[in-house]
């Protein structure tokens, strides 16, 4: 399907688009720090910048030459410790001036410490970028620790200045699209918990970032054919069942039950080439940019086995001449090239469906291995109160029990099942949770992972004898099913932003879970008209090689405390089936496992936590503070000029003294190397190829490079 308009595209864009203008017909330094790598890292390939007359890349915490002679483009997390390095840069001098991209807010403090170096900058600027795009749709802030500081009951003091932080990275969001929502928050009705008015204070703050941005940057404020967008801020505690339920697409799975590394990248572990010469263990990415992931990602696990083996089985045999190609049989160069292409690609292919089928393979395995296929029927009578009759449930507590003795059932799905039947029960006496948990050779300490999320809204005890009535759900559902989807009765269980969300359209949100911040004033705007927005186009930098979409209606929902991938998989789908363009963001992703990691965490002592808040605060590294070694002087090779210092690729200064022979520029000539269309400061003569020069000249080691990347998968 397609998605229309990317959030990663829409961040790539901004990123690249704000270099090109601070950088046409003069090469810079781009500088960075390991925050804002990270952030371009991302989504943005190292050549997309070089080839915009960037001469290097650099780390500003790093040793790195002296370059006073050429300009740089910082691209800076506004941190004190950054802001240190930058004035150890001013003080040397070590640049000639200084473009500043800050990735969010400059707060007032570190600005006022810059007063005082302004001769060294040419312009500054706020590049809001400060967020993780991870798939066209779907946003993280890779900030785990967003849980502990929201929840746990000793991280008060820290809750506000995260709040403005969260808001600054949902601005960021709303500015990459061009937007400036209307904000509506959950609300619980009669909370219990201290955390229930966070979404409430949470909406004020991106409220107040929003519209301190568009009073600063008039040109956001401009009129879009779009209907009015809207932001929703919710937290975990709507939903405390989606964490714990096995989900049956394959992205949750696969995320469930296998060992995916979820760092920097998000990768498995597999063998490929096996049983062949050149078998090796291998990290293997799963990206936007991998179309069978995408297609098949939101799929039952039913549909994806039989469409990836139909598929792959069609994939070799359309590709079975190459089998028997032997490229020393061909004498044409433009044929053994043009075969090495096709092969290589054919190479790819063959890696990407033989990840798939070998992880949806050994989903399967874990899947019968656990026995899950008798978990779930019971996991869903408890999330959704009707069994599979879609009738009230009888002996619930036998069959919960009747697994728990089971000795396949691993001790994480024991205690899924604990959890999600005291949650169906909304609370049971404290001795029948550790009879429970001994009955399910469980240790006592999990104790604390069921009573915690009390801190989330739930209710997991009550005294004896007190008869309490089950709450109503915040979203009572119909479950009779279409007849197409009765394969799926052990799937019937949705998040709930999924129903929020079809209810958002149809225009029936309950104001009262779901008030507005600043109401609108005409019942149009509130009903979802097709107006225009009041203030939805983006300024320059968001704006520029904007790719043209589909007019529809986006709303942008903020889940804080962390988002499952079912609830990803539901905003796609309300997406496509209500013709908008619905994006999720959240601090970070969940599986089951980590959710109740961090659920068990809020009543560890804060000091063992390890919060980064906590940490000493980093400072800048002393080299930057000495002073710089004075060059040794040394002769040039015969024939060759020495490298500028600090110019990186492609930049070299004539030798000096008198003519020398052409012999490089005999050795580099080419047809085509007559014309170039720029070049680095002090690069001459021969050595004046520079990446990213449109001359397709083959001069120098960069063009190289270039093109051994240009290779799908295959080893030199």
């Amino acid at each position: 399907m397609d998605r229309g308009v990317s959030i990663i595209e829409e961040q790539k864009d901004a990123i690249i688009g704000a270099v090109k203008r601070i950088t046409p017909g003069e090469w810079k330094v781009l500088v960075v720090d390991e925050n804002s790598k990270k952030v371009l890292d991302n989504t943005v390939k190292e050549d997309d910048l070089l080839n915009h007359n960037i001469a290097n890349i650099e780390r500003i915490e790093e040793k790195r030459e002296m370059n006073p002679s050429m300009d740089a483009v910082y691209i800076l997390s506004p941190l004190p410790h950054i802001v240190e390095c930058l004035l150890a840069d001013f003080e040397r001098r070590r640049y000639r001036r200084a473009f500043l991209l800050w990735t969010s807010i400059l707060p007032r403090e570190l600005g006022d410490r810059l007063r005082g170096a302004r001769q060294h900058i040419a312009n500054v600027t706020t590049l809001p970028v400060d967020f993780y795009p991870r798939e066209s749709h779907l946003v993280t802030f890779k900030d785990p620790w967003s849980f502990p500081v929201l929840y746990h009951p000793s991280c008060n003091d820290l809750v506000a200045k995260h709040m403005q932080s969260l808001a600054q990275k949902i601005l960021g969001i709303c500015i990459a699209l061009g937007e400036m929502p209307k904000v509506r928050f959950y609300r619980p009705k009669n909370p219990l918990h201290e955390a229930s008015v966070m979404c409430s204070h949470l909406a004020r703050f991106v409220q107040r970032e929003l519209e301190g941005y568009a009073s600063a940057n008039r040109e956001f404020a401009a009129p879009s054919a779009r209907p009015p967008p809207i932001l929703v801020i919710t937290d975990r505690s709507m939903d405390l069942m989606a964490p714990l339920v096995h989900e049956f697409t394959y992205q949750a799975i696969a995320h469930d039950l296998l060992p995916i590394e979820d760092h920097e990248k998000v990768t498995f572990r597999m063998t490929i080439n096996e049983g062949t010469p050149a078998a090796e263990e291998k990290a293997m990415e799963l990206i936007e940019k991998d179309k069978v992931w995408v297609s098949n990602r939101h799929q039952h696990m039913i549909h994806t086995i039989n469409k990836l083996m139909s598929d792959f089985d069609k994939f070799l045999a359309d590709n079975a001449h190459f089998r028997d190609q032997d490229p020393e049989k061909n004498t044409s160069l433009s044929t053994i090239k043009a075969m090495m292409v096709d092969m290589q690609e054919f190479q790819r292919m063959k890696e990407t469906y033989s990840l798939h089928v070998t992880m949806a393979q050994e989903a399967l395995r874990v899947f019968d291995q656990h026995k899950i296929q008798e978990i779930a029927p019971v996991e869903q009578i408890l999330a959704t109160g009707v069994d599979d009759d879609l009738k009230k449930p009888k002996n619930v507590l036998d069959q919960v029990v009747r697994l728990l003795d089971h000795e396949n059932v691993n001790p994480l799905d024991r205690l899924r099942l604990i959890i999600l039947y005291i949650l169906y029960r909304d609370g049971i006496i404290p001795e029948d949770i550790k009879r429970l948990l001994a009955h399910s050779s469980l240790s006592p300490t999990e104790m604390d992972k069921i009573t915690n999320l009390d801190l989330l809204g739930a209710q997991t005890t009550h005294p004896l004898k007190e008869f309490r009535a089950p709450p109503p759900p915040l979203f009572p559902r119909n479950y009779t099913l279409p007849a197409e989807d009765e394969e799926y009765i052990s799937s019937r269980f949705e998040p709930a932003v999924k129903a929020m969300l079809e209810e958002l359209c149809r225009g029936t949100l309950d104001p009262e879970v779901f008030p507005w911040v600043n109401p609108p004033t005409e019942m149009a705007e509130e009903s979802l008209g097709a107006q225009g927005s009041l203030r939805s186009a983006a300024p320059r930098w968001a704006s520029a090689n904007r790719r043209q979409v589909e007019n529809r209606q986006r709303i942008i929902v903020f889940m804080a405390g962390g988002a499952t991938y079912s609830e990803a998989r539901a905003c796609y789908e309300v997406s496509e089936k209500q013709s908008r363009d619905v994006f999720l963001a959240t601090s970070h992703m969940l599986t089951p496992k980590l959710f109740l990691r961090q659920v068990g965490d809020l009543s560890t002592d804060r000091r063992r936590l390890d919060l980064p808040m906590d940490r000493p605060p980093p400072r800048a590294p002393a080299h930057l503070f000495e002073p710089p070694t004075p060059p040794t002087p040394m002769s040039p090779p015969f024939g060759a000029g020495r490298p500028a210092a600090g110019l990186g690729i492609g930049g070299m200064r004539s030798p000096a003294g008198g003519p020398q022979p052409p012999v490089k520029g005999l050795a580099n000539m080419t047809l085509t190397s007559g014309g170039r269309s720029s070049a680095p400061p002090g690069g001459g003569g021969q050595f004046s190829a520079a990446p990213g020069s449109e001359d397709g000249g083959n001069q120098g080691k960069p063009s190289k490079e270039k093109k051994k990347r240009g290779f799908f998968g295959i080893k030199k």
